[in-house]
């Protein structure tokens, strides 16, 4: 399997007051056209890396990296109209929370139609086509209504299968999904996820998908990267994480509550400074 990304060495600093804060510390991977999940704790550093593969990082942040490429075009030397090509068009990013990604002023019609318009020469007629086939490929009853709705009128499932519509309106080569599923009940979390398997498969995609849900990521993802305070500290299968080796990812997979068996106390994640170094 060719890559489509390969990242190397990718480290991201902010600037405080004791001078600058590492982050993402020296993330390294390679990916085709997979599922590939990344799984950690809030602040080990899944969404940050997320948004520096379509250089994102928020100001005065600064991601660096020995090697950033995206189906050999070098992502740290790209220019605006490189990343005009690539952004939104080959890589796109569905972010956490439909309520701070939709406009809020705009219609989910109009927002669509946008989408696929700024990234190629289209009618109206034909990017309205395309939005209502897009609102009907994640399963939205009703297109024609939802076009015209404002964001505030969807319930947060369907907002966020709106999201994942304009996302996928280009047809994109690799899809990153940061926690697209966290604010949604269980049934819906599954539609979601069997939407975007049928999406990734059909399309052929690469899938980046970012969680803290250890059990919602072995039983969807290919293979797992596992992070802890900024940096990767296992590489696995998902298939494999109830067998993983380090003692990190052995306590997340442990703490995970279970119906059966009626564990009490909990158990409590022990860390090692270690881990952090």
């Amino acid at each position: 399997m060719s890559n489509l990304l390969t990242v190397e060495d990718l480290r991201i600093s902010f600037p405080s007051r004791h001078g600058p804060v590492e982050v993402v510390r020296g993330v390294s991977f390679s990916m085709g056209r997979e599922r590939l999940g990344i799984v950690g704790e809030s602040g080990s550093g899944k969404s940050q890396t997320g948004r520096a593969i379509l250089g994102l990082t928020p100001e005065p942040g600064k991601a660096v990296a020995k090697r950033l490429e995206f189906d050999g075009t070098d992502l740290r030397n790209a220019t605006k109209a490189q990343w005009r090509a690539i952004r939104g068009q080959r890589i796109s990013m569905v972010m956490q929370d439909p309520k701070f990604s939709l406009n809020p002023v705009m219609t989910i019609g109009r927002q669509l139609m946008e989408a696929y318009r700024t990234h190629g020469r289209a009618s109206k007629s034909e990017a309205k086509a395309k939005s209502l086939e897009m609102l009907d490929a994640v399963q939205i009853r009703d297109a024609e209504r939802v076009m015209g709705a404002y964001p505030h009128e969807l319930s947060g499932g369907m907002g966020q299968r709106a999201m994942i519509a304009m996302m996928l309106i280009t047809e994109p080569e690799l899809l990153i999904a940061d926690e697209p599923t966290s604010a949604l009940d269980v049934t819906v979390q599954i539609e979601v996820l069997r939407i975007l398997d049928r999406l990734v498969t059909d399309r052929g995609m690469g899938l980046i998908f970012i969680s803290h849900d250890l059990r919602l990521v072995s039983s969807f993802c290919d293979r797992v990267l596992v992070m802890y305070a900024g940096q990767v500290v296992e590489e696995i299968a998902a298939s494999d994480l109830a067998h993983a080796k380090h003692p990190y990812t052995q306590g997340l997979f442990n703490c995970l509550p279970r119906i059966e068996g009626g564990i009490r106390p909990l158990p409590i994640l022990e860390r090692d400074e270690a881990w952090a170094n």
